[in-house]
């Protein structure tokens, strides 16, 4: 029902920041509430943020809630994700994708992903 494409990944020093765009293909986009995740070499993938199929409520992890912003523009069917003061912790692909039901912060939760957009903040 929905394809996702992130964008905006690549390489920025320590202490900067980045915007990530999840442009989408489909009419329903708006319906779907939206979640980013990241996944890091060797580690499991990580919830990071999601926001109402409305705007507005977010719910954000705890590691990055402070330092990262979602925002949605409906009319754009895009939904962004603003990164400020990176660490090399950071670094991991991202990926959007589109709550359905459950738990919103288990990829379980999600039906339909993007193919991710690689994030590398160098010390």
């Amino acid at each position: 029902q929905v394809q996702l494409v992130e964008s905006g990944g690549g390489l920025v020093q320590a202490g900067g920041s980045l915007r990530l765009s999840c442009a989408a293909s489909g009419r329903t986009f708006s319906r779907y509430a939206m979640g980013w995740f990241r996944q890091a070499p060797g580690k499991e993938r990580e919830f990071l943020g999601v926001i109402r199929w409305s705007g507005g409520t977010t719910v954000y992890a705890d590691s990055v809630r402070g330092r990262f912003t979602i925002s949605r523009d409906n009319a754009k069917n895009t939904v962004y994700l603003q990164m400020n003061s990176l660490t090399p912790e950071d670094t991991a692909v991202y990926v959007c994708a589109t709550y359905y039901s459950g738990t919103y912060y288990s990829p379980e939760g999600y039906d339909y992903w993007g193919q991710g957009t690689q994030v590398t903040v160098s010390s």
